[in-house]
Parts: C-alpha cells; structure tokens; sequence
C-alpha cells in the first residue's frame, strides 16, 4: 500500500468507523429510553470523538506528540475556522442564547486549561485526571438542568399518564428489540474495530509524510490529520446548515471542541503523558484562543454567524494553512 492510499484510506475508514461507532451508540440508546441530550453528550459526543482519541492515543506511543497534541489543537482550529466558517456562508446560523451562555462560558474555560497545560510543555496525568473530572461535571450539569427544565414544562397529569402507558418496544415484540440491539451492538464493534484500524493506518502514513517533505510531524497533525479527524464533524455542521438545523450546526462544533480538550487530551494525558511540540505552544495554541475568542464574539453579535462573518472565518483558515505550508513549499524549492 502506498502512502499516500495509506493515508487516504485511514481518513475513510476512520470516518466510516466513527459513524458505525454512533449509529450503534445511538441504537441501544434509543432502545433503553435514554434522553436525547444524553445520548448526545455521553454516547454521541464519545463516539464523534473517538477517531481523535483513538488517533491521538496512536500518535503518543508512536512518541508522535507533534501529532499527538496538533489533532486537538488543529481540529479545534478546523472546526471553527473551517467548518463554521463553511456552514454560515452555507446559511447563516442562529445562536441559542440560552444554550451559547452555558456551552460558550465552558468553552471559553476549557480553551484556557488548554493553553494552561500546552504552556507547562508536558501533558501530566494530574492535568488528564482533571479534564476528564471536568468533562464528567458538564455532563453532570448538563443532564440536571435538562432534568429541571422538563419538570418545570411537564404538567404532572401528563407526567402520571405517560407513566401508565407501558413502552411497546420494551414488553412487545422481544424478538424484535433483541435483533434491534444486537445489530446496534454489531454496528459499535465494527465501527470501534474500522475506527482503531484507520487511526493506525493515518498515523503511520502522516510520520512518513512529514518525514518526506522535511516538515514537522507537528505540521502534519494540526493539518492533514486534525481536518481528517474532524470531518464527522464537518459531515454534520453542513447538512445540519443545508437543514436549517441551527441547533445542531452551532452546538456541534461547540461541543466537539469541548470533548476534544477535555477528553481527548484528558484520557491521552491519563494513559501516555507526553511532551508539548515547542511550535504548537509559541503559535498554534494563540490560533486556536484568537479563533475560540472570534467565535464566541461572532455568536454574541446578534445571536447569530452571517454569511460575511463565515467568510472571515474561512480566510482565516485559509491563512493559517497558507503560514503552515510555508516550509513545505520552502522544502520543495530547495
């Protein structure tokens, strides 16, 4: 297999395995009476999430943590820069304010452990111990103010009668629930295993990349392999856009970017500690704080991302890409 196939291959397996991973997730969810919301921020969330985890935990003990560390960091940058920035000029999108004022307000936070822990220059279990303590109090709070908020607009009569109804799918039809799960069941495990399989295989082929083009295995990760881990993300911002799914285009990307900090680098940091590239923490980390900020001011303007706005955001990455191929271009005149 050549390596650039190589390459191409794991991002499509990875992508492939990732929506298997969620489909499952989402199935026996679903299955077993489980809110939305917390499907989307335990199982959902874990399962968009994986082919960064599994890509960065790959990365760390191939003593890779240019790339490691430049997945979180680039698909951070990617997701606002890049697929914000594409969803809006897609269709402006509305802002929740009630929404943006708890996730913004955590991921203004989280953006700030971040740089707190890249500027230490080494990722320590402690600081792992404390992002996954953090990640596991938002979904907490997250899950009690849903729990409020339906008390308070459900009427007890509605309450009690609901109650009374048994649920068709749980005492009819066995046979059909069993074989419901356990395709759901089948769909987690070969999405788990293709997800595992595509990181291994976008790994080994970005440290041979970078190693062909003269370039930092750094560069490679906040690139190539951070635009590749995100693209369930990009996948779901745009047709949420094209839907006029507001809701789920915005939160998103706001959601990702939380679990990728606060997951991602957690459990890497908890299983593998590993150095912080010297460039991420001179530059790319303050890219991905200016784009977090513009962000969060952009949502705050009116409640909403406009079409120009988006526009912004895509140049911007486009010259944050631009400044990052400058040394492979370099390499390649010389």
């Amino acid at each position: 297999m050549t390596l650039y196939a190589m390459l191409i291959g794991g991002l499509i397996v990875l992508v492939l395995g990732g929506d298997l991973l969620v489909r499952g997730a989402s199935g026996i969810a679903g299955r077993l009476g489980v809110s939305p919301l917390l499907i989307g921020l335990t199982l959902v969330g874990f399962g968009t999430s994986t082919p960064e985890l599994v890509t960065s935990l790959q990365a760390a003990f191939a003593n890779s943590p240019g790339i490691a560390i430049g997945n979180v960091v680039g698909s951070n940058i990617a997701n606002i820069l890049l697929i914000l920035g594409v969803a809006a000029l897609l269709h402006p999108i509305v802002v929740d304010k009630v929404a943006f004022r708890r996730d913004g307000a955590v991921l203004a936070a989280v953006s700030l452990m971040c740089l707190a822990v890249v500027l230490v220059g080494r990722l320590h279990p402690a600081a792992g111990a404390a992002f996954v303590a953090a990640l596991a109090g938002y979904i907490l709070f997250c899950i009690r103010q849903e729990r409020s908020h339906q008390a308070a607009a459900t009427p007890p009569a509605v309450e009690v009668a609901e109650a009374a109804v048994p649920d068709a799918d749980l005492t009819e039809g066995g046979g059909a629930f069993s074989s419901s799960m356990a395709a759901s069941a089948g769909f987690m495990i070969v999405g788990l295993a293709l997800t595992v399989l595509g990181a291994k295989w976008l790994v080994a082929s970005a440290i041979e990349l970078a190693s062909n083009l003269g370039v930092s295995e750094a560069v490679i990760g906040l690139t190539v392999v951070a635009v590749g881990t995100s693209l369930p993300e990009l996948v779901t911002s745009v047709a949420a856009a094209l839907r006029r799914q507001n809701d789920i285009a915005f939160g998103n990307i706001v959601g990702s970017n939380i679990y990728n900090v606060l997951f991602i680098l957690g459990v890497t940091a908890l299983v593998r500690p590993i150095e912080v590239a010297p460039s991420i923490a001179t530059f790319d980390i303050w890219v991905m704080l200016g784009a977090t900020a513009a962000l969060l001011a952009m949502a705050a303007t009116n409640w909403r991302v406009s079409r120009a706005e988006g526009g912004v955001l895509l140049a911007g990455y486009i010259a944050y890409t631009a400044w990052l191929g400058l040394p492979i271009i370099a390499g390649g005149a010389a």
